[in-house]
């Protein structure tokens, strides 16, 4: 057979490839057209493509088209194999879609993880303001002492506890804080999820019993001031987190047709992408609370307006962001 001929029969095949490669810097696409079989047959596709290579060399065809087919052999086995995408870029395709839809995805223990955080928070800080006492359920005097203290109008440094003496102390002091709240809600996904549900009913509790007492004794401006900047952030990292551990403690409820040490192994890669989201939000939640939210010179107004904001941004991005490329 002439080359001629050989490129004009091969042609079609070697441009899907072209295409294909293209695009690699791209969304993702599916595999090579040209061939029913899609994905699956992928493999195939890419063994005809070295047969190609292979008889080229063979026929002592033109050294261009050998060189086309050299370039081309390699390029693809590298996406397809070599999975050598750069640590960077990996990082940006997580939080560019891969983290949202993986929310979305999960969405069932998401929503359980906010319920489960959300309704005690809300709930015992609308009951202290009918009970003030009630407070003092989960809070001791001296807590107490200490929050009001933290945040009284007439604070020196709003919100900042007593173990820390600079913003940049407050930020280390609130990504342990934070970090232990959301490690607690991932790792107790291994008592078979009580713990993860123990903890995030507990933390709601926690967080409504200082807010509603706060708001009880007339500190609104002050707190709500303080929280509305990181709030998006902080409690929808917790949210990650607890479903995280939800996460782990399906594996061992319900673990189908796998032992449940195989089922927990299968679970945790889908529950550690979780977590890191809960991170990363972890971190953004600290950043604002040690560097924004206690600035007094700020107005009230100017602080509830960012944090809604951050709020919609935070959702938008979970519930919208990567739709495009799953499509």
């Amino acid at each position: 057979m002439k080359e001629r001929q050989y490129i004009a029969r091969r042609a079609a095949e070697w441009e899907a490839w072209d295409r294909w490669l293209a695009a690699a810097g791209r969304p993702r696409t599916a595999a090579p057209d040209g061939d029913a079989a899609g994905a699956a047959g992928l493999p195939q596709r890419f063994r005809r493509l070295c047969h190609d290579l292979a008889l080229v060399l063979d026929r002592n065809y033109s050294a261009a088209l050998a060189a086309d087919l050299h370039r081309r052999v390699l390029a693809a086995h590298q996406r397809i194999y070599g999975a050598g995408e750069p640590q960077g870029h990996a990082w940006r395709r997580f939080f560019g879609g891969d983290l949202p839809a993986l929310v979305r995805r999960e969405w069932r223990l998401v929503l359980a993880a906010g319920l489960l955080l959300c309704v005690p928070l809300l709930g015992f800080l609308l009951l202290i303001q009918g009970w003030p006492d009630a407070a003092f359920l989960l809070l001791s005097p001296e807590a107490v002492g200490e929050i009001e203290d933290m945040y009284s109008p007439v604070a020196h440094h709003l919100g900042r506890p007593r173990a820390a003496s600079s913003e940049w102390a407050m930020w280390g002091f609130y990504i342990a804080n934070n970090v232990r709240i959301d490690f607690q809600a991932f790792a107790g996904g291994v008592a078979f999820g009580l713990g993860t549900v123990f903890y995030l009913v507990y933390n709601g509790l926690h967080i409504g019993a200082i807010a509603g007492h706060l708001t009880q004794i007339g500190y609104v401006s002050t707190f709500w001031g303080f929280v509305a900047g990181h709030s998006a952030f902080e409690l929808t990292g917790a949210v990650l987190a607890g479903a995280a551990g939800l996460k782990l403690g399906t594996a061992l409820v319900a673990p189908g047709r796998q032992t449940r040490l195989a089922a927990l192994r299968q679970h945790a890669r889908v529950a550690v992408k979780l977590l890191y989201g809960a991170a990363a939000l972890t971190l953004l939640a600290a950043f604002i609370e040690a560097f924004w939210s206690p600035r007094p010179d700020i107005p009230l107004a100017s602080k509830v307006a960012v944090g809604g904001a951050l709020w919609v941004l935070t959702w938008a991005y979970l519930l919208f962001a990567g739709r495009v490329r799953a499509a």
